[in-house]
C-alpha cells in the first residue's frame, strides 16, 4: 500500500515537493493544505494524486484534523507554526520533515536546537517515527555535501560552507526566496563555531573572496550570515565531522550586497523610532518596498524574457584537515541548473529548483523507507548510506557534487 503524505504550505517549497512526490509510485495520496485556498487549488490542479484541504496552522486541532492517517507531514510553513506542526505529527504518530528550524521554538537558536534534539527527539523515538529538520538546499543539500566532503579526511579542523546567489534580474528583485526571512536573517549576527564553541559573529563581516572560473562572476565577496549550518554541526562535531573545531557559513550575492548598506544604516532594525512625529519601524518601511519572490509560472517567464544580468552562482564546501598524516584541503562544489535551465526543465526558478528538489529528496527517502533511525535528526546527521542514496538521487536531477583534494599549508585562505 502506498504512502499518504500531508504537505503543509503551498508556496515554492511545498509545491515542489508535492510535484515530485506525485511522480513516486510508492505514494497514493498527497494532501495539500494551506490557509490560502487559491494556492491549494492551483497546486492540486497540477497533480494526479493531490487532494486539497484548508488548514489554520495557528490551530493545532485544525492541523491534526487534516493529518489523521498520514505517514508523513512535510512542513513548508513559516517558522511561527512549527510548534503546532511538530505536536500534530506526534499526535497522529506520523513522520515529520521541515526546511529550517532556527528560532521556531525559542528565540535563541542554540536553545531551539536543544529543545528539538533533547525534548522532541525522545518523543518521536518513543512512537517509532523519524523527524528530520533543515532539509532545503541550505540547510539540507549543503549539509549532505559537507558530510561527503568530510569523508575525504581522517581528521577535520575547519569547515566553511559558502553560498553565492548570483542570479540577478534586470528588474528590481533583490531576493528569489522569502524577503521577510531574507531580511530578518540579514539583520542578525551570524553563528560560527570557533575552537569548538558557538560564537556570534558580526553580520556581513569576516569576509572571504573566492574566484571559481565556472561561475563567470569573477571574484565573489562573501561574509558572515545567520544560518543554521554551524549550529547544527556544533551538535555533531565528533560524531559526524571528525572533531572539527571551526565551522563557518559565508553568504554573498545580489541580495546580500543590497542588504549590507541597509544594515549599516540601521534600516533593518525593528525598533520603532520617531520620524516627523510618527513612530515607525525602519524594517517595516524597507520591507514594504521589497517585491515578493517570484512564484508563478507566467511571472518567472516574464522576468526571463526581460533579461537577466547574471545567471550563475555557487555552493561550495571547504574542509581543512589531515589525510594519511598529511595536511589537506577538500573542496566540494555542488553543481545544479541555473535559472533559465531550471525553468525550462520544470517551470521553477533556480532557488525553487534547488531548495524544493533538495527537500523532495529527503521526502523521497521517507517514501522509499530509507530512514531506519527513529527520533529527531538534522540534515547533517543522516547515516552514511543515506548520504549515498541522497547524492545518487540528486545526480538524476543534475544536482551533482565534484570533490577535489589539495595539499594544505596549515593556513585558512581568508
Amino acid at each position: 500500500m502506498g504512502k499518504k503524505l500531508l504537505i503543509l504550505g503551498s508556496g515554492a517549497q511545498g509545491s515542489t515537493v508535492a510535484q515530485r512526490m506525485d511522480e513516486e509510485p510508492n505514494v497514493d495520496t498527497i494532501i495539500c493544505a494551506d490557509y490560502d485556498d487559491k494556492a491549494v487549488n492551483e497546486l492540486v490542479g497540477e497533480l494526479k494524486k493531490g487532494v486539497g484541504a484548508h488548514v489554520n496552522a495557528k490551530d493545532l486541532d485544525s492541523i491534526i484534523k487534516v493529518a489523521e492517517g498520514v505517514d508523513l507531514i512535510v512542513n513548508a510553513l513559516p517558522l511561527e507554526f512549527h510548534p503546532n506542526v511538530l505536536d500534530a505529527a506526534l499526535a497522529v504518530k506520523s513522520h515529520y520533515q521541515d526546511f529550517a528550524a532556527t528560532d521556531a521554538l525559542h528565540e535563541d537558536w542554540i536553545e531551539c536546537f536543544n529543545i528539538l534534539f533533547n525534548e522532541y527527539g525522545p518523543k518521536f523515538e518513543a512512537i517509532g517515527r523519524t523527524a528530520i529538520i533543515g532539509t532545503g538546499s541550505a540547510p539540507g543539500l549543503i549539509c549532505v555535501a559537507t558530510r561527503a566532503a568530510v569523508r575525504e579526511l581522517d581528521k577535520c579542523d575547519t569547515i566553511i560552507n559558502m553560498v553565492y546567489e548570483g542570479v540577478e534580474a534586470k528588474r528590481f528583485l533583490p531576493f528569489w526566496w522569502s524577503p521577510i526571512t531574507a531580511l530578518t536573517d540579514m539583520a542578525e549576527e551570524g553563528y560560527a563555531v570557533e575552537d569548538g564553541k558557538i560564537v556570534r559573529t558580526p553580520a556581513f563581516e569576516m569576509s572571504i573572496v573566492r574566484d571559481f572560473d565556472y561561475t563567470g562572476l569573477g571574484p565573489m565577496l562573501m561574509g558572515e550570515h545567520a544560518h543554521d549550518e554551524p549550529v547544527q554541526y556544533w551538535f555533531h562535531l565528533d560524531k559526524y565531522f571528525k572533531g572539527a573545531k571551526n565551522c563557518y557559513f559565508k553568504y554573498g550575492g545580489a541580495g546580500w550586497e543590497f542588504s549590507k548598506p541597509l544594515y549599516r544604516a540601521g534600516l533593518l532594525s525593528h525598533e520603532k523610532e520617531d520620524v516627523k512625529g510618527v513612530m515607525v519601524s525602519p524594517f517595516d518601511v524597507v520591507f514594504k518596498h521589497i517585491p515578493p519572490a517570484p512564484k508563478y509560472h507566467d511571472e518567472v517567464r516574464e522576468i526571463i524574457d526581460e533579461g537577466l544580468v547574471t545567471d550563475s552562482g555557487c555552493m561550495v564546501i571547504e574542509c581543512y584537515g589531515e589525510k594519511d598524516g598529511e595536511k589537506v584541503k577538500v573542496e566540494a562544489h555542488v553543481f545544479a541548473p541555473g535559472l533559465v535551465d531550471s525553468f525550462e526543465r520544470s517551470g521553477l526558478t533556480a532557488e525553487m529548483y534547488l531548495t524544493g528538489q533538495g527537500g523532495a529528496l529527503f521526502t523521497k527517502m521517507f517514501v522509499n523507507d530509507k530512514y531506519d533511525n527513529p527520533g529527531l535528526i538534522s540534515s547533517d546527521s543522516i547515516t552514511e548510506a543515506q548520504v549515498d542514496y541522497y547524492l545518487d538521487e540528486a545526480a538524476k536531477l543534475d544536482i551533482t557534487l565534484e570533490t577535489k583534494v589539495f595539499p594544505w599549508d596549515g593556513s585558512v585562505n581568508w
